[in-house]
């Protein structure tokens, strides 16, 4: 058993789930394939045997990982809405959260459990994440005035899924390489003249 370097059981059981998921995560983004347990533990410094303590295949580790990145994703966007005030902004903390993550190694993770996994592992979690994802888009404009919410929230993210790909700037379903415009600026700003009038965002 690997020494504890944790104050409980618990938070070390905690500290090696991650870590197997963070070095799971990394090995999709970076090959576009299904880790095995062998090379999440090279990764992440643990025999094997170790990460089979947790799962027992690499299947059971996909799953995990599914369970694990949606969710995470979608506190990763409520924080950013949550840290404003105002409605505009708030809008704005959506787009600008969700650029970064279609830019980031997570699009890629995506990307690359959608070839991998059952697509029946994929879609329930996937519908509900997509669900929840626009909540606080649809609070933030109905807070903002707008009469259509839903509808407006599906063309906002239409334009952001549209501007990630006319740039070039989102993870391909193959690319195992970082995006050529890797931090979004250039899309953030194109959106930015697009809708900053709308949502009251200051000149910059």
């Amino acid at each position: 058993m690997p020494r504890i370097q944790a104050p409980t059981v618990a938070e070390h059981r905690r500290q090696q789930i991650q870590a197997i998921l963070a070095g799971a995560k990394a090995i999709l983004a970076e090959t576009g394939e299904a880790p095995t347990l062998a090379a999440v533990g090279k990764r992440v410094g643990l025999a094997r045997s170790s990460v089979y303590q947790y799962y027992s295949s690499s299947e059971e580790l996909l799953a995990a990982v599914v369970a694990d990145l949606f969710p995470s994703w979608g506190r990763f966007v409520r924080d950013r809405v949550g840290a404003q005030t105002e409605p505009g902004q708030q809008i704005w903390g959506y787009i600008c959260a969700n650029v970064e993550l279609f830019v980031g190694s997570e699009q890629a993770v995506a990307n690359a459990l959608a070839r991998v996994v059952d697509p029946s592992v994929l879609q329930e979690p996937m519908q509900r994440f997509h669900r929840e994802l626009q909540e606080p888009l649809v609070e933030a404009l109905v807070a903002h005035g707008e009469q259509r919410p839903l509808e407006v929230a599906q063309l906002i993210d239409a334009v952001i899924v549209q501007a990630c790909r006319s740039l070039g700037a989102e993870h391909s379903e193959t690319a195992t390489s970082p995006p050529a415009n890797a931090d979004g600026s250039e899309i953030t700003a194109m959106i930015r003249r697009l809708l900053g009038g709308y949502l009251g965002l200051p000149d910059h």
